[in-house]
């Protein structure tokens, strides 16, 4: 049965991908076909500024480059170093508060200071985008598979039903589970990683000659990663696309790019080949941002089949409980065949999103929770702060058991926890400035006022390296990577026992990801609280954690130490979750692409 259903999914993939090939043969508005190698975009002298307090402050300063077809140039930087807004002023996406000069030229088309209604023209069917946060950029109140068909209606004379199954098409093409069924879901229905893959979809629905993709694998796990950027390979290749390519991952810059950019505080530091900048790097900058890396052991591999892990979770693919640690002291987290049930909604079914779920993390430990969007990971943290409720088993926090705890019980319980959510844009209230976001817990559950809540507020600000004047700004204004910050620096005000940290540096570059790692541990080694610690990046989970546990399709598969988890995976999910691993280093990422695309094509020929 589940090599029929692996035969059934894969054929299913291949139809998806040979329609999606040939169905879209239609005509451009702008330059007909392109070559590869023909310069389809010239930037020069790009200078973005906005009106800021009184006064007009540089984002980009007169950057300069050339794009060709099938090339990827990929513009790396620290938050707020200009890289994202230099690309959006490409299709007038600047708020209004931002103004453009320059020159940007598609194909002998003059984007800066081109009218809204042309650039409507160019948008999504020449130029599209895959943005940052995916929460924000899809609209709530629509279905996911409504928002793809508008997007190939708009563009295109078709009919609905061509345009859904259009829309099916491109969800099965990303990996969706059952799309038939999620063309129905709203935003909210879905994973992180999984509105990530609709709105790669729907950028990918007109194959524009020009994809920008701000952070385009930030929320999914190594995995559906590798397949993204096969996907997004596959484009460049098929139909001669230009890719702008803005992340903060080197190893999807090593796996991806052909030229990079590197930005600082708005201004081109350093510009050339992918094996230039990573080999021979020039700028001190530039040096600095890759020795910030966080690498997965080398060993990785080579061992990835060899010995037996010291902790191991499974027994005849059901976990069982850990043993009891030495001390008797309360577990911080402590879960027991846990169940986690989403009800029955209208048609839709129950659905059990975890199940038999044995987990225990003790006071001061750290345990890193990997595996695929979808498969539970953020579910059970939000069971764990009891923003979920538990259907089977038993929760203990602190060694008080909250399974059926009512509301006003868990109200003292709120001070004990705190939670980094995945999607800073919408975890923070946009109508209040980010210092009363972070003073918001001490106010509720300190009572503290004035100026002693000033001080608590603007100490929390230096812990995470952001500017005590950043307070008085609203979450629009900040980067991606500055509003995650400010969601850590909220999550850790009232000091708590357990911290749920969902993704905490997933939105942020290499250099402050870097800081914020040694700030945590620092933190953690002071207060001493525990953390489930969950993010789809191993080379993250390896440095912060003393335990792994891996999660697939709701169940946990394998718990052991961090060197047992990187170096000598037991299940084959950890295996390939390991192998997809991006490496900085375009070479040997290379080879690790290779190896893996050998790997799966053994595995379909033995389906």
């Amino acid at each position: 049965m589940s090599t029929d259903r692996t035969a059934g999914k894969h054929a299913s993939r291949e139809r998806a991908r040979s329609a999606f090939t040939d169905a879209i043969k239609l005509s451009r508005d702008t330059g007909g076909p392109v070559a590869k190698g023909d310069v389809i975009l010239t930037v020069k002298d790009l200078t973005v500024r906005f009106w800021v307090g009184d006064e007009w402050f540089t984002a980009v300063d007169e950057m300069s480059y050339q794009l060709r077809a099938g090339e990827v140039l990929a513009i790396v930087g620290e938050s707020g170093s200009g890289k994202t807004q230099s690309s959006m002023s490409l299709l007038g996406l600047l708020p209004a508060t931002g103004r453009a000069t320059g020159s940007a030229n598609l194909k002998g088309t003059e984007l800066v200071g081109m009218s809204i209604q042309e650039l409507r023209e160019i948008r999504g069917n020449e130029i599209s985008v895959i943005f940052q946060e995916p929460m924000t950029a899809l609209n709530p109140v629509y279905t996911v598979g409504f928002q793809i068909v508008e997007t190939l209606r708009t563009h295109y004379l078709m009919n609905p039903r061509a345009a859904k199954d259009r829309a099916i098409e491109l969800m099965t093409l990303v990996e969706i589970p059952d799309p038939a069924d999620s063309f129905h879901k709203f935003p909210h229905q879905l994973s992180g990683g999984q509105r990530q893959r609709i709105m790669i979809a729907q950028a990918l629905a007109c194959e524009p000659k020009l994809l920008v993709a701000d952070e385009p694998t930030t929320a999914l796990d190594v995995t559906v990663q590798a397949e993204i950027l096969k996907l997004m390979r596959e484009l460049r290749e098929r139909v001669s696309a230009g890719i702008i390519l803005i992340t903060h991952d080197m190893g999807v810059v090593a796996d991806m790019a052909d030229r990079i950019i590197v930005m600082k505080d708005g201004v081109v530091v350093e510009h050339g080949t992918a094996e230039e900048v990573f080999h021979h790097p020039q700028h001190p900058y530039t040096q600095q941002l890759l020795a910030s890396v966080p690498h997965l052991a080398e060993s990785v591999g080579d061992e990835a089949a060899q010995g037996a892990p010291r902790t191991l979770i499974e027994v005849d693919g059901r976990p069982v409980p850990l043993t009891e640690p030495a001390s008797g002291e309360p577990p911080a987290l402590l879960m027991e065949d846990v169940a986690i049930v989403y009800p029955k909604q209208g048609r839709r079914a129950e659905f059990r999103a975890a199940e038999h779920v044995n987990l225990r993390i003790d006071a001061g430990e750290v345990i890193g929770l990997v595996g695929e969007s979808g498969s539970g990971k953020t579910t059970i943290g939000r069971a764990a702060v009891a923003l979920l409720p538990v259907r089977e088993g038993r929760l203990t926090v602190a060694g008080h058991d909250i399974t059926h705890a009512s509301l006003k019980e868990l109200k003292p319980f709120r001070k004990t926890v705190g939670i980094v959510f995945q999607d800073p844009g919408s975890s923070l209230n946009p109508r209040l400035p980010v210092g009363e976001s972070i003073g918001e817990p001490l106010l509720l559950h300190e009572g503290l006022r004035g100026k002693q809540l000033s001080n608590r507020v603007e100490a929390l600000l230096d812990s995470v390296h952001l500017p005590r004047a950043m307070r008085n700004r609203y979450p629009h204004e900040l980067s991606g990577g500055q509003r995650q910050r400010i969601g850590i620096a909220r999550a850790l005000a009232l000091n708590p026992k357990l911290l749920i940290a969902d993704e905490p540096t997933s939105a942020l570059d290499v250099s402050v990801q870097a800081r914020v790692l040694t700030l945590f541990q620092e933190l953690q080694e002071q207060y001493g609280f525990a953390c489930l610690f969950i993010s789809h990046d191993l080379a993250v989970v390896e440095q912060v954690s003393s335990r792994i546990a891996v999660m697939h399709h709701g169940h946990l598969v394998e718990v052991g130490d961090t060197i047992d988890i990187v170096t000598r995976p037991q299940h084959a999910y950890t295996q390939r979750l390991l192998s997809a691993v991006p490496v900085p280093d375009p070479d040997e990422q290379r080879k690790r692409r290779e190896m893996r695309d050998a790997i799966i094509e053994r595995e379909h020929l033995v389906s």
